[in-house]
């Protein structure tokens, strides 16, 4: 653990985020011994806590500015991620970090509902960014209102009926950086989930109109998915999207098939059982055949390096909707993804407590952003006893 945490107010507010945590972990010993030693499964509850609040630490103490943003020439979207991150580790709503952070994204609010930058071509990805972090900063319901607004927002710049197109165009139900943006995957999954931390579920119309996109982005042939890309992979992963012609950041094959790659697929997955499909579904079981034989944590598979930690937390959601302590891959190995996700991310830690990609695609050359995501991720990582059977 640095030095860093013990100093100024912000510091013991970290600190006292830490005995929490230590007491948590306590507990969980104690809930051991009690039951004969029980095992769990996860990361080292030390090394956990160890990894968690250097994280914090440099958000809070090196990766905040006064205003209490986060690298805001990338607009407001990184400070929504990192408050989220704090406030998924355990820091209160008072917490200065967390409330000058709060406050800077208030100061987004726009007339139209969205929370955005002015002039920004990321409305759909900003807003939902935000909406999920007021969402869980909602304890006292302050931000009933500002949340009610901006989920009609984000539903008004769906691409739907409003757009004056039917379900048969590829681009229906498609959210993208923002009214007349082509849709794309990444930002129909963040449509996704912060309806999904809203409380809405499959019956949601904004969900399953979602889900037509989403199934229109797998490399998988059926009645849901007609493009023309569906059957020149069929390898049952996802790519970036199948509007106005289709892109796939993995690249195309020689018959102008869209590569499948690993952050997208899991983007997929996750929206796809958000959306209600079950296990047996033929969308399901193609997905997770894909991640079953891609299956890695030294790379985002099929593209390397390149936005490596949007694929952790992208990575680790997925696996906490599949609902399993473990997950067993093509050769018929069973993976612990906690332990090896935290292991992942913590060997990639720098000693100041950041995390940094190299390959800088996608602002994760940015360590504000790279952090909160290594935050997010972590999140779904603490130890947990292991009552589930594995799969």
């Amino acid at each position: 653990m640095t030095g860093t945490i013990l100093r100024s107010t912000t510091g013991f507010g970290i600190f006292a985020c830490l005995v929490i945590l230590v007491m948590s972990w306590s507990s969980v010993a104690i809930c051991e011994e009690q039951t004969g030693g029980a095992s769990h499964v996860g990361p080292d509850p030390q090394a956990y806590q160890a990894c968690v609040a250097k994280g914090i630490d440099y958000l809070v103490t090196r990766g905040q500015l006064p205003d209490g943003s986060f690298s805001p020439q990338a607009g407001v979207g990184i400070t929504a991620i990192a408050v989220s991150a704090l406030l998924e580790q355990g820091l209160p709503v008072n917490h200065p970090a967390v409330r000058s952070g709060l406050a800077f994204i208030e100061r987004h609010i726009q007339p139209d509902g969205g929370i955005y930058s002015p002039d920004s071509f990321y409305k759909n990805y900003e807003t939902c960014i935000a909406m999920m972090c007021f969402n869980t900063a909602n304890q006292d319901g302050r931000y009933k209102d500002v949340i009610a607004k901006a989920e009609r927002f984000v539903k008004d710049i769906q691409w739907d009926e409003s757009e004056d197109i039917s379900p048969s165009d590829y681009a229906y139900g498609g959210a993208g950086y923002g009214r007349s943006r082509r849709p794309d995957l990444s930002n129909t999954a963040y449509l996704i989930d912060a309806l999904k931390a809203l409380g809405r579920g499959p019956d949601d119309p904004a969900i399953q109109k979602a889900l037509i996109f989403v199934s229109r982005c797998q490399n998988l042939e059926t009645e849901h998915n007609t493009t023309p890309f569906a059957s020149k992979v069929a390898d049952g992963g996802f790519y970036y999207t199948c509007a106005a012609g289709g892109q796939s950041f993995a690249g195309q094959t020689p018959t102008g098939g869209l590569r499948s790659y690993a952050s997208m697929t899991y983007a997929g997955l996750k929206s796809m059982i958000y959306a209600g499909l079950k296990a047996d579904d033929p969308r399901v079981q193609a997905a997770k055949q894909w991640i079953a034989q891609h299956y890695d944590l030294d790379s985002n598979p099929g593209l390397g390096q390149q936005g490596l930690y949007y694929y952790y937390h992208t990575f680790a959601k997925t696996m906490d909707a599949l609902g399993e302590p473990y997950f067993v891959d093509a050769t018929g190995k069973r993976h612990d993804w906690r332990a090896e996700l935290f292991d992942a991310l913590a060997k990639r830690q720098r000693e100041d407590g950041s995390w940094v990609n190299e390959s800088d695609r996608w602002m994760e050359g940015d360590p504000n952003l790279v952090t909160a995501y290594a935050l997010l991720a972590l999140a779904y990582c603490r130890p947990q006893n292991a009552t589930a059977s594995p799969k």
